[in-house]
């Protein structure tokens, strides 16, 4: 009797023409892409995140310089103008008293001298106190900075000298002695004179820059 035994590699052959599958990668490999992957993607948001922080505080930062160069504007035309105001009474009154003090005492009183009271200018200094409280004078450019601390350095000394004749005339009222109150509001009024130019002209020269560096801001 004949066996037929079946011919099982023909059976477990690959088909003709086919190619075999491709592998797949291995479990690990596919772990360490993927974490790559994520940690790209976060670096991507990470970086973006903080670029965008970084352009909304450059914004802040534009308002806050702005919102104190109008500030600025506002209180330089303010001042100057009070300089202003007051210039020409300062001048004239100083001339009357040269001429009083420098005359002989035995016609002194024929030169008489009309003060109507001191009339300081009165200077304001609000927006440069914000500015310092708001540390917004980092945003504005230094070159602007350093002409407005100018400027608002001049007004103070201005303002000292009028605290001290004030104070003066507390002590010993005019009516005391006239003229030792006019000797004494003379050296001030020669001071003042001198100053108060000096800030209107200061004044002048501010205000283009504050206007050029609103443009800027815009």
């Amino acid at each position: 009797m004949d066996v037929h035994v079946p011919k099982l590699e023909e059976h477990d052959a690959e088909p003709a023409g086919l190619a075999p599958a491709a592998a797949a990668p291995p479990r690990g490999r596919r772990s360490v892409l993927k974490i790559a992957l994520e940690i790209t993607l976060i670096a991507v948001g990470v970086f973006f995140g903080l670029a965008g922080e970084q352009w909304r505080e450059r914004g802040r930062h534009r308002e806050l310089a702005a919102a104190s160069l109008r500030r600025f504007r506002s209180e330089v035309e303010t001042n100057r103008a009070a300089a202003a105001a007051v210039r020409d009474y300062h001048a004239k009154t100083f001339d009357a008293m040269q001429r009083h003090l420098a005359a002989d005492a035995r016609v002194r009183d024929s030169i008489p001298v009309r003060i109507q009271g001191l009339r300081p200018a009165l200077f304001e200094h609000t927006a440069w106190d914000v500015a310092l409280a708001t540390q917004s004078l980092a945003d504005i450019d230094p070159d602007l900075v350093f002409a407005l601390s100018r400027l608002y350095n001049a007004q103070q000394a201005y303002a000292d000298l009028t605290r001290g004749i004030l104070q003066a005339l507390y002590i010993k009222p005019p009516s005391e002695n006239e003229e030792s109150f006019l000797q004494a509001a003379a050296v001030y009024y020669g001071d003042i004179v001198l100053m108060e130019p000096r800030i209107i002209d200061m004044c002048d020269q501010l205000l283009p820059q504050i206007d050029r560096a609103l443009g800027k801001t815009r």
